[in-house]
C-alpha cells in the first residue's frame, strides 16, 4: 500500500522517533508498505517519520544503482532501531535530495564510514561499518529519525539562498508526483 509522504512542515519530522520492539505490530507489513512507498516515489530511501510514525525504523533500496554500482544488486534492507557508533575522520561532500523536501537538492558533507548496529527485517542484530554510498543513504535516514533533515546540514547562506522555497513548501505549497500528506 502506498503511503501519504509527510513533507517539510509537518511537525513529526522535527520530532525525534522512539525505539520499537521486534513484536511491533504489524511490523513485516509496514516494512513492505515504505519499501512500496519510497519505490513508487522514486526514492532510495525512506524513514518511519516521513510517512507519519515516530519509530526508529528505515528502509532502504540501493538495487537501482547496480549498473554503476554492482555491489548494490539487490540491496533491500530495513533498519530497526539503528544506532551510529562511530564515524570516520574522513568526509565527503555529494549533492543530496529528500522525498520529504521536494524539489531540492544541496550538497552535504558527511562522514565516509559508520559504525552502526541495527536489528534486520528477519529480526538478526547487526554491528557492522558501512561506506560509500549505503553510508551516506544510512545517515541521511538516521537524520531523520533524530528529526533532521539534510537541509540542516547545508550552509546558511545556501540555506538562505533556497528560503523562499522551503517556506511555500513548509506551507504545503509544493507540486510532486507522489501522495503527500498536506
Amino acid at each position: 500500500m502506498i503511503l501519504p509522504m509527510y513533507i517539510l512542515g509537518q511537525p513529526l519530522l522535527r520530532k525525534e522517533a522512539t525505539e520499537i520492539t521486534t513484536d511491533y505490530p504489524d511490523l513485516q507489513e509496514l516494512i513492505a508498505n515504505m519499501f512500496e512507498t519510497m519505490q513508487k516515489a522514486d526514492g532510495v530511501g525512506l524513514a518511519a517519520p516521513q510517512i507519519g510514525l515516530a519509530i526508529r525504523l528505515f528502509v532502504i533500496d540501493l538495487n537501482a544503482l547496480s549498473d554503476d554500482m554492482p555491489q548494490y544488486k539487490d540491496f533491500l534492507h530495513a533498519y530497526i532501531n539503528p544506532k551510529i557508533l562511530e564515524v570516520s575522520e574522513e568526509s565527503e561532500t555529494m549533492e543530496e535530495g529528500c522525498l520529504s523536501v521536494p524539489g531540492i537538492h544541496e550538497n552535504v558533507r558527511r562522514p565516509k564510514s559508520v559504525h552502526v548496529t541495527y536489528i534486520d527485517e528477519h529480526q538478526q542484530p547487526h554491528d557492522e561499518w558501512i561506506d560509500g554510498f549505503l553510508a551516506r543513504v544510512f545517515q541521511h535516514e538516521y537524520d531523520h529519525l533524530e528529526g533532521k533533515l539534510f537541509i540542516d546540514h547545508i550552509s546558511p547562506l545556501r540555506k538562505q539562498l533556497i528560503k523562499k522555497k522551503l517556506l511555500a513548501m513548509s506551507k504545503g505549497k509544493i507540486n510532486c508526483a507522489y501522495k503527500v500528506k498536506r
